[in-house]
């Protein structure tokens, strides 16, 4: 009993290990991690639009509000200063004649309040400017600039973050498994793919990678081979009419690395799919990429997928997304070298062969006939 359930544990601790090295998770992100890198951060702040798009929203948001806090602030600051060295605060004292800088600032409050009022463009007519300095002038000036400059920076990321293609990614969905069974007399296997959106995408493109580790005849051991694996789909590949979810298939034959794998052995395989769907938005007509993946516990031999499109009395067609990652088992060879062997084995029953080593001997008659 022991034993049993050490083994259980050893086998769920390498299932799971397994699970947690995949490349790419089922939701398209890529589990990588760059160590080493001898280039300096700095680059990424010349590139300082992309790395705004690229961070996450908490902190896109915590730039967002520091840009303009820090903004009001500092300029409420150069307005305090500005009434300090005109001695135009009231612990100055000044004259009835005296005309200050800025009208009605009394303090740094009142300097942050006007500093707020004039790059925001509230305009309360409260506090304002005096002809009575240039140096107030020219601070007007070159804050009503650069606040037109954060406003444009930091609403433009908000809005193209809003708008990326990647967040259409997401109403497009891929069966939770792929299966093997045989499509039009071939073994193939197949992936079903739906668009949650009535909306198309235009140019749709569907291809896959099969990542795995390889020694070379020389002996050296690469980490994440690549294989190209080609998905077929009835329609064609190219501008697909994705409106309804689609079947992709790929034909294992043997130029197909699945050709060697059968039922027993496909589970202790090591490799990854990696299925991509490349499509342009029709609204923004911006690329799109959606990317997902399936390991050898995800792989299900024998089986197909569910109907899941059928036509109302009325005369509409319905797509119940209850069956979309259904399967139903079917009777299929345990391998695919076993199905071809089997498909020659029946051609040749229908054909005949000669055999050349084959003589016919006649049987001559006896010329003497013995009572």
């Amino acid at each position: 009993m022991f034993n049993y359930l050490r083994k259980r544990f050893a086998s769920h601790i390498t299932e799971r290990s397994r699970r947690k090295a995949r490349l790419v998770s089922k939701d398209g992100r890529c589990n990588i991690e760059f160590g080493n890198v001898e280039q300096s951060r700095f680059v990424f702040l010349i590139d300082i639009w992309t790395t705004i798009l690229d961070l996450r929203w908490r902190y896109k948001m915590t730039i967002f509000i520091s840009a303009f806090l820090g903004s009001w602030f500092l300029f409420g600051l150069l307005w305090y200063v500005v009434a300090y060295i005109h001695k135009d605060l009231p612990e100055f004292n000044p004259s009835i004649n005296h005309t200050p800088c800025v009208e009605n600032i009394n303090g740094l409050t009142s300097a942050f309040l006007f500093s707020l009022e004039t790059q925001v463009t509230i305009g309360y007519g409260f506090r304002c400017v005096t002809e009575q300095c240039v140096t107030a002038i020219f601070l007007l000036i070159f804050q009503s600039i650069l606040g037109v400059i954060i406003n444009s920076f930091m609403c433009g990321a908000i809005l193209a973050k809003i708008s990326r293609s990647k967040n259409r990614a997401k109403t497009i969905t891929f069966s939770r498994n792929a299966v093997i069974s045989k499509r039009g007399g071939k073994l193939c296997l197949l992936i079903r793919v739906a668009n949650l959106r009535k909306s198309l995408l235009i140019g749709s493109h569907i291809y896959g990678k099969l990542l795995k580790t390889t020694i070379t005849p020389e002996g050296e051991t690469i980490i994440l081979d690549q294989v190209n694996i080609e998905f077929i789909v009835d329609a064609g590949n190219e501008n697909l009419f994705f409106i309804s979810p689609l079947t992709i298939y790929h034909i294992i034959d043997k130029n197909s690395p699945f050709f060697h794998m059968a039922a027993e052995t496909i589970l202790q395989q090591d490799f990854e799919l990696v299925v991509f769907l490349d499509g342009t938005v029709e609204a923004t007509s911006a690329t799109c990429q959606v990317r997902t993946s399936y390991i050898p516990e995800e792989v299900l031999w024998g089986y197909r997928f569910a109907p899941i499109v059928s036509k109302t009395k009325e005369g509409k067609y319905r797509v119940d997304f209850q069956n979309f990652s259904k399967t139903v088992a079917v009777e299929m060879p345990h391998c695919a070298f076993c199905l071809y062997n089997e498909k020659e084995a029946k051609a040749k029953e229908k054909k005949g062969y000669d055999n050349p080593g084959f003589v016919l001997a006649e049987a001559s008659e006896a010329s003497d006939t013995k009572m």
